[in-house]
């Protein structure tokens, strides 16, 4: 998968989560996601999931 594509298919993911927030702005933050080596040996979904945890945890 491309970088352009990963970072597009994480945002939207992450988009789900937050649909109040500005989708140039979660491109950005996953565009930081990608940046780390280790989300960005996962599918894009999982790295989303992953990076929201500790955020989903707090919420319950």
């Amino acid at each position: 998968m491309t970088r352009e594509d990963w970072i597009a298919a994480c945002a939207h993911h992450l988009q789900l989560h937050w649909r109040t927030v500005d989708p140039e702005e979660l491109g950005q933050v996953a565009g930081e996601l990608w940046a780390d080596e280790r989300l960005r040996a996962m599918p894009p979904a999982e790295a989303a999931r992953t990076w929201l945890q500790p955020i989903a945890t707090e919420h319950r």
